[in-house]
């Protein structure tokens, strides 16, 4: 239902890009392939180095083993309430539905982070 009424709403876009498509090619000026020639002379689009990505990994690596060097304390306090949490807390049926959203969330979002086109 919502889809047909995005269908018609989207129909007067479709049909006025139409028209002035149709009109601006009606109003092409011949440049004897002057356009296509500059085209094909521009530059390939700057990419991001292939090195980037795991350097900003690396980096992030290094920041968390740095914040546990300076703070142990409390990095060890906080691996125990997680194993506590893990361990300790009993598992129902609702908790592991919840765990495995979140893990489904995190899968999710990682799929569409590594196929998404830069």
């Amino acid at each position: 239902m919502a889809g047909e009424a995005m269908d018609r709403r989207d129909d007067w876009l479709e049909r006025t890009l139409r028209s002035g498509a149709a009109d601006q090619g009606a109003q092409y000026l011949a440049d004897d392939g002057f356009a296509a020639r500059v085209l094909a002379r521009l530059p390939p689009p700057a990419a991001l180095p292939a090195w980037r990505r795991p350097a900003v990994i690396l980096l992030w690596l290094v920041a968390a083993a740095a914040a546990v060097a300076a703070l142990p304390d409390l990095a060890y306090d906080l691996f125990r309430r997680l194993v506590a949490a893990v361990v300790v807390v009993p598992l129902t049926l609702s908790r592991i539905m919840i765990a495995l959203a979140v893990l489904a969330a995190l899968a999710w979002s990682a799929i569409v982070y590594a196929m998404r086109e830069e």
